[in-house]
């Protein structure tokens, strides 16, 4: 069975993991300081509104369309960085 646990937060390309933590911290109407990495997301109140939009801002930022379910199938900040990650370098080897 692989291991689908995403890599830890310091291993993640630091632009990624910065622009996703303040696209959550802005929809959460708070500091990107007051966001754990790899704290779900739904402990901050984080809803499918924000989830939605978040989509559509990844689409905006980095041309990716990523299903409606990107923040419950990786549900931290942590996660949804290394799956933009991942599909950016699949784009980039394609």
């Amino acid at each position: 069975m692989a291991n689908t646990a995403p890599p830890p937060a310091d291993i993640l390309p630091a632009h990624i993991l910065t622009w996703v933590t303040e696209r959550v911290a802005y929809y959460l109407e708070c500091p990107p300081t007051d966001i754990a990495p790899d704290r779900a997301l739904t402990a901050y109140g984080f809803d499918s509104v924000f989830a939605l939009a978040l989509c559509g801002d990844v689409e905006d930022e980095y041309g990716l369309e990523v299903d409606p379910t990107l923040a419950w199938d990786h549900p931290t900040v942590a996660a949804i960085a290394a799956r933009l990650a991942e599909l950016l370098a699949e784009g980039a080897a394609a």
